[in-house]
């Protein structure tokens, strides 16, 4: 059976009903986040589609592999359509292969923050030296107190989607 994933990673699992990600992001100016984080994920990703009204993106985070589909993009940038479900490592790796060029390599650090999660991305490979937080958010409105190390806001800015990200090279 499919199911619907949203990160809300700070809300109880049986509140993830909703197919819509709510979320800001932001450069990061400092690493001092790295002391922080109470966890951390090796991802490599790819992209099946990167028509930005619908990606599709392969991801293997650990030893997990996940299928997303992404729709566009809200005006504000914050919020859009996210489905995901989990497939097996084999399936991911198979599919990965099939992902158009480039394929994106970093570390995620999940880092709290007051009643939020920041997901911390360090990437390496291609962009190598871009270090990008994301916050998902109950609404579009919700205000937060941002952590000294965040730099930038880069919400709604296309460079920064990683479906962008793996068309570029630095």
């Amino acid at each position: 059976m499919l199911r619907p994933l949203v990160k809300n990673t700070y809300l109880p699992s049986s509140k993830k009903t909703s197919m819509i990600e709510i979320e800001r992001k932001f450069l990061v100016h400092s690493m001092n986040f790295i002391q922080q984080a109470s966890k951390k994920a090796v991802i490599r990703q790819g992209y099946l589609s990167k028509d930005p009204e619908r990606t599709v993106r392969v991801r293997i985070k650990d030893q997990q592999s996940f299928i997303t589909i992404k729709g566009i993009s809200s005006a504000s940038g914050m919020s859009r359509f996210e489905w995901e479900k989990e497939l097996s490592l084999e399936e991911g790796s198979q599919l990965l292969k099939l992902a158009l060029p480039t394929i994106i390599e970093k570390k995620r650090y999940f880092v709290p923050h007051e009643h939020l999660l920041f997901e911390v991305d360090v990437f390496e490979g291609a962009h190598q030296g871009l270090v990008l937080a994301e916050v998902e958010l109950k609404s579009e409105t919700e205000k937060i107190n941002l952590p000294a190390w965040i730099g930038e806001e880069v919400t709604g800015d296309p460079n920064y989607y990683n479906a962008v990200l793996a068309n570029t090279l630095k």
